[in-house]
């Protein structure tokens, strides 16, 4: 199979995504009744604040990540869409696990530390998106207000599904999520969409869901090559059983460039998103489908921890019935964590048969008509003799005339 390629990646981001204001980061989406997707305001001013961009792909010519000395002076605007402080208190994960199959985690990021469990060299990330991902899912809350996940007590399982600097084969994620699968995991987040590799993905995910584990992919890649048109499908999204899913961004729209494929079941913040890196306390920002999908598996993991008894099928129905309606239906995870739903079906309403009542029996009605003949033919006859034994008395009993 073809790798992704590494040189020449368009941005599908604005140009100012390398050193996007706090006032994106600090945007707040207004909701109606917790649910994420209302339309929003204007953020309020803000201090600027500059972050280094993480990306998928290292070109040829760059190093890995570095460190950042920057960090978000306030709770990042995905966090308020996604109504974090809600839904946290309800569940955090605890218990579960999340496999990140991507280009590592970083077994010594700080918000991660602890949670981590590398299979192979997974647990070294030279790109630092698996990391950056890693956290949107699971990182733990900082005590300056910045970023974290929405599953801080969940614990991450690295597995490496690209080559050290995020080049990739359908075979590389493939053999990734039956391994993720293998160990047991609750959710299998994958970064990447390919557009080949139908077949070996499928049967990837089958084989996962058959060991009850939620797969979540994004719809799209995050970046296309220049002079590139979108694919119809992209895989393992595609795949059956997968949660498929989209992005959006503060303003509740699409970014400019991003490629433009249907077929998402979510959508969930993932422009101008911020989390942490592979190594010290600074931040990065990204943007892409990738993040967005990020966000749904740590839903995932709240709502597999809060209710441990149901199947990857049902939580995954569950975060989609739940979820604000648009198109696609937007992430709420308070919703997804709180909703009534039922398997149950109302019966059909089936018209009531009518009662003709049976003919009235003729033998009673013969013998009444019997009867009150014999009646009235007696009461005749004592009229008569009322009448004319009187007159026969008075006559002796002569004939008339005699």
């Amino acid at each position: 199979m073809r790798a992704m390629p590494r040189a020449r990646v368009r941005s599908r981001r604005r140009p100012w995504a390398s050193a996007v204001a706090a006032t994106l980061l600090m945007t707040v989406i207004p909701t109606a009744l917790g649910a994420v997707g209302a339309l929003p305001v204007a953020p309020a001013a803000a201090d600027s604040v500059g972050l280094p961009v993480v990306t998928s792909v290292l070109a040829e010519d760059d190093n890995c990540v570095s460190v950042s000395s920057e960090k978000a002076k306030a709770e990042p605007w995905t966090l308020r869409a996604l109504g974090a402080t809600r839904s946290r208190p309800l569940s955090q994960g605890a218990g579960t696990t999340v496999a990140v199959v991507d280009t590592g985690v970083a077994t010594e990021a700080p918000a991660l530390s602890g949670r981590v469990t590398a299979l192979g060299a997974a647990g070294e990330d030279c790109v630092g998106h698996g990391t950056f991902a890693a956290g949107l899912i699971a990182a733990r809350p900082g005590d300056d207000g910045g970023p974290a996940g929405l599953a801080p007590q969940a614990r991450i399982l690295a597995v490496r599904g690209t080559d050290e600097r995020g080049g990739t084969t359908a075979g590389q994620v493939a053999d990734a999520i039956r391994q993720a699968a293998d160990e047991g995991v609750s959710v299998i987040y994958v970064a990447v969409a390919l557009d080949s590799g139908k077949s070996q993905l499928t049967d990837a995910v089958e084989y996962a869901s058959d060991k009850d584990a939620l797969v979540v992919a994004p719809v799209a890649p995050d970046a296309l090559p220049r002079n590139t048109e979108p694919a119809p499908w992209y895989w393992p999204a595609a795949a059956p059983g997968v949660l498929a899913v989209m992005d959006y961004g503060p303003d509740g729209g699409r970014p400019t460039n991003a490629p433009l494929v249907s077929g998402a079941d979510l959508a969930a913040p993932g422009d101008a998103v911020v989390s942490i890196g592979p190594k010290g306390s600074g931040h990065f920002i990204g943007s892409g489908s990738s993040f967005a999908a990020a966000h749904v598996a740590g839903a995932a993991a709240q709502v597999r921890a809060r209710y441990p008894e149901l199947k990857a099928a049902e939580v995954s129905r569950r975060l989609t019935e739940a979820a604000y309606p648009a198109s696609p239906p937007r992430l709420d995870p308070y919703a997804a964590l709180t909703a009534v739903l039922t398997d149950a079906k109302g019966a059909t309403p089936q018209p009531e048969r009518a009662v003709v009542p049976p003919p009235p029996a003729t033998e009673p009605r013969t013998r009444a008509l019997v009867v009150a003949a014999v009646g009235g033919g007696l009461v005749l006859l004592v009229a008569a003799g009322a009448v004319v034994i009187p007159r026969g008395r008075a006559r002796n009993w002569r004939p008339a005339g005699s």
